[in-house]
């Protein structure tokens, strides 16, 4: 299923896109749009419509740190059943082992960056 978004709502502000975004591959995001600091990704099926959003926010003493959210909306009934359903298992099994290894993966990375 495509999802279409509505970029041209009523007082919103709107960035021109720099590009369309990475290729993902398998995932079931599709790359929306990147902009210099911040990148969308959507994906829908028939129990959500989910955007993923990547950008560089200032950290308060002049340098920036990355911050991801994912907004999920149900798609009617059953959509908003099962994400009741699936809640204690995300917050249980899913969240912690995924902020586990993005610790582990971070600095490491980090260092691989600023290498020459």
């Amino acid at each position: 299923m495509q999802v279409v978004a509505d970029a041209h709502r009523e007082g919103e502000v709107h960035r021109q896109p720099v590009a369309q975004g990475p290729d993902l591959g398998s995932s079931p995001f599709t790359s929306r749009n990147r902009t210099g600091g911040e990148w969308a990704a959507e994906m829908g099926n028939k129990t959500v419509h989910a955007v993923r959003h990547i950008g560089w926010v200032p950290d308060g003493s002049g340098g920036y740190r990355g911050q991801m959210a994912v907004l999920v909306k149900p798609n009617g009934l059953f959509g908003s059943l099962y994400m009741a359903a699936i809640k204690p298992f995300r917050y249980i099994g899913v969240y912690p082992p995924l902020m586990r290894s993005i610790g582990r993966q971070w600095p490491a990375n980090a260092v691989r960056r600023s290498a020459p």
